[in-house]
């Protein structure tokens, strides 16, 4: 789904829709057909645009942390329609992600307050982009019995309840960050904890799956939270998965997911340094004993684990104030301390299927117990498309 061809000092970039960062199936639908949601839209970092495309304009933002080059600012998120039938998967529909009264959502980053990290956007000149509160980085999708579907952003992070055409019913928020949204052109509830807003920039909800019976939404960092300060985040090898009422999205629950080491993620090591910060969960999927799937990844490197929520982190490491934090634990200190961390079953490692593609973010289970992949393929802005991937059972 073609968005755009932009004239570039070395050459075009051609765009086009994502579609596929979440995947999820929806009870009731035909056999066969099952949705994905695009993240916030084309985004690259500066080094990759000065290097691909020649835009020498912007190496002054190379060295600042987390700064992104947004080409179309205006594009946002979209909920898609796919139908698989055999070995065809085939695009039925497309939904831009949008308000009640029309306006669309859009990719920029919401305000941030002051002592929460923000995500620096640029236009092709270099020119700082403004934060939006009708923003999201939309990644994670769940579908919810009654048709409609929960959707996981980053920046917030937060929850976005939506319906089967992409209309916003309300957006859930952190404690204490309502006032960052005022305004917001659909109802905002502060439900989730105020923890949450300890998420490394760009690094808040990643993934989301409802549990077979319909009673539990799990919500998955991408990494360890910047809790109580960057430091734990980079050193960390825990993540957060939280367990959340479907319907309310309170937390009903904590897990602590650990997190492979560096080395474990060979096709990425060959290629140079692998630092903690890069390990990161990309997905989940529900199985109907009541066990995850959980997609770990770096870029070129993938491993899928089954896990099976059972005892969950005792509930004073949602309090911002405990000391340790369960990021300063860590795996090394979780059982002095009395936190039981998710025991890990490894089911798929493309470091053993090279042929797999890189940035696979999208994960199913097909009725026949196959697991179906999908890569972000970042809108092409450095050349990528959609793929897809079944991996049979064994």
């Amino acid at each position: 789904m073609p968005l755009a061809r932009l004239d570039m000092p070395k050459g075009e970039m051609v765009l086009h829709r994502s579609l596929t960062s979440g995947l999820t199936w929806r009870p009731g639908d035909p056999a066969g057909v099952f949705w994905g949601v695009g993240d916030r839209g084309p985004n690259i970092k500066p080094k990759d645009a000065v290097k691909h495309y020649g835009l020498k304009q912007l190496k002054p933002l190379t060295e600042l942390d987390g700064a992104k080059i947004m080409p179309l600012p205006g594009t946002g998120p979209a909920l898609a329609r796919f139908r698989l039938d055999g070995g065809r998967i085939k695009p039925e529909a497309l939904f831009e992600l949008r308000y009640a009264d029309g306006t669309l959502l859009g990719g920029l980053p919401p305000p941030a307050a002051q002592g929460d990290e923000d995500e620096p956007v640029f236009d092709l000149a270099g020119a700082p982009l403004s934060a939006s509160r009708a923003g999201a980085d939309s990644e994670g999708i769940a579908a919810l019995p009654d048709g409609r579907f929960w959707i996981a952003e980053e920046y917030g992070p937060s929850l976005l309840l939506i319906d089967a055409e992409g209309v916003i019913e309300r957006r859930v928020v952190p404690q204490g960050a309502g006032t960052l949204f005022a305004g917001s052109p659909a109802p905002v509830v502060e439900a989730l904890p105020a923890l949450a807003r300890a998420r490394k920039h760009n690094r808040g909800f990643e993934a989301l799956a409802l549990s077979a019976d319909g009673t539990v939404l799990y919500a998955a960092f991408q990494s360890p939270l910047a809790h109580p300060d960057r430091a734990a985040h980079d050193a960390g090898d825990v993540v957060r998965i939280w367990a959340l009422d479907p319907l309310e999205a309170t937390v009903l629950a904590e897990y602590a997911y650990p997190l492979e080491p560096p080395g474990a993620f060979a096709r990425d090591c060959a290629k140079g340094r692998v630092e903690h910060g890069d390990v990161k969960v990309s997905e989940l999927a529900a199985l109907p004993d009541g066990s995850l799937l959980v997609l770990e990844r770096v870029t070129l490197s993938t491993h899928i684990y089954r896990v099976r929520p059972k005892t969950p982190v005792p509930p004073c490491y949602l309090d911002p104030d405990q000391r340790p934090s369960l990021e300063q634990l860590g795996q090394a200190g979780a059982a002095a301390a009395g936190v039981t961390l998710l025991n890990k079953a490894l089911v798929l490692s493309t470091d053993h299927h090279p042929e797999i593609c890189a940035d696979l973010e999208g994960m199913l289970v097909l009725p026949d117990g196959a697991l179906l992949l999908a890569n972000d393929s970042d809108y092409g802005t450095e050349g990528a498309g959609t793929q897809f991937w079944r991996v049979d059972p064994r």
